[in-house]
């Protein structure tokens, strides 16, 4: 009896759960693996899940979903939609729901193993599923390499993953190199000197000296990278004082940086120190600002060769068409820390999960922006059919293609 994928999809969507917080995600991938065969693994990183099909002798390929949710109150409408709320690393309660489409990811990789299970006759190797958590913080990867995984487990001679966009359902995006950026997060704290706010003049007050900091900023991509380049430069967050009153005594920025390569990082990351520590001492601060690395995930380069191989699979399962470059995407991801530690290649794409018919007229009306919901919107969600079906085919497929 096949799996109930629109079953699980929706149950999986009703339930989010926050990273690292993934438990009962987890356990439901885990015993779906298990009916289907697979020598199971849980507690990898924490609430990772690794399950082993060996099927003779061959290639291994890793198959990486990821399957944390978001800190946002879903607005869908849909009858489905979450209520669920979770506590978040800094013990706040915050409503949860699955806006990056990681409900999506499970879903379709407990498909795409059922199809490889029932098709085992005409493939040999091993197959290796990575249920990962705590992708949203670019923690998860990092977790489960640094729990084992790449000893415990049959190392890949290939990974492979996949994400869901506002691409229509039914088309893959897909390229060779750089596919998504690099990045970097970060923690500044400027220190002034507090007081009252009636005498702002004894002061030196960060809440000013934050506020120039987060316009001079902008200046970096405006008038500092070659327009040829890709970077952005992000203020996610500002935290300071307490009451309107007072002048605090110090003011907290965070910052999500993004580039295509190592060389442009390095670039933008002495512009952003140069000008915190300069609008510091342009403030007059008496300390100098500190500056904290919060996370740093590397660009998501496919695989020449190994891309070019699951491109020809795409277009002969999707047809020429349905197979497009997507360009280069300026999120990031820490699928390729499976790669590289490992020293192997990665071909990393993209599924559309939009209504096409919605998609075309968005696209004719020039209202694409506003009509159809991105990734991280408190709007997004997929259409289930054809998107399931779409993204189990693409991952059989693309494992298809390097399995003996």
């Amino acid at each position: 009896m096949s799996i109930d994928l629109e079953a699980l999809y929706i149950d999986l969507h009703r339930h989010p759960e926050l990273s690292f917080q993934e438990t009962r995600t987890a356990s439901i991938a885990a015993a779906h693996l298990r009916d289907l065969g697979l020598d199971v693994h849980e507690g990898i990183g924490v609430t990772g899940v690794i399950g082993v099909l060996e099927n003779g002798e061959g290639p291994v390929v890793w198959l990486r979903a990821d399957m944390d949710a978001l800190p946002v109150k879903e607005e869908t409408g849909l009858a489905y939609a979450s209520t669920a709320v979770g506590v978040d690393p800094d013990g706040n309660t915050v409503p949860v729901m699955h806006a990056c489409g990681h409900d999506m990811h499970v879903t379709a990789m407990i498909g795409a193993v059922e199809r490889l299970v029932g098709d085992r006759g005409s493939w040999q190797g091993t197959i290796v599923v990575v249920i990962q958590p705590a992708e949203e913080y670019g923690a998860g990867a990092r977790a489960m390499l640094d729990d084992g995984a790449l000893a415990r487990f049959p190392r890949p001679d290939v990974v492979l993953g996949q994400h869901v966009t506002p691409l229509p359902a039914g088309v893959i995006g897909v390229r060779p190199g750089p596919q998504m950026s690099a990045s970097d997060g970060l923690q500044v704290v400027m220190h002034g000197r507090g007081g009252h706010g009636s005498r702002p003049h004894s002061t030196v007050d960060p809440v000013v000296m934050a506020a120039a900091t987060v316009m001079r900023l902008q200046t970096i991509v405006s008038r500092e990278v070659d327009p040829h380049d890709l970077a952005v430069v992000t203020v996610g967050s500002i935290h300071a004082g307490t009451k309107n009153n007072i002048i605090p005594a110090d003011a907290t920025l965070q910052l999500s940086l993004r580039y295509p390569d190592e060389q442009l990082r390095d670039k933008v990351l002495e512009k952003v120190e140069r000008i915190v520590r300069a609008e510091a001492s342009a403030s007059g601060a008496q300390r100098e600002p500190e500056i904290t690395t919060l996370h740093t995930l590397p660009a998501t380069i496919n695989d020449a060769d190994a891309t070019a191989r699951v491109i020809s699979a795409f277009r002969s399962a999707f047809g020429s068409d349905a197979v497009i470059d997507p360009g280069l995407f300026t999120g990031s991801e820490d699928v390729s820390w499976f790669a590289r530690d490992a020293g192997v290649p990665l071909v990393f794409w993209f599924w559309g999960g939009a209504d096409p018919v919605a998609y075309a007229a968005a696209m004719a009306d020039d209202t694409l922006d506003q009509a159809i919901p991105t990734n991280h919107s408190p709007f997004y969600a997929p259409v289930i059919h054809p998107t399931v079906e779409a993204g189990v085919t693409a991952l059989a497929v693309a494992a298809r293609e390097f399995l003996g």
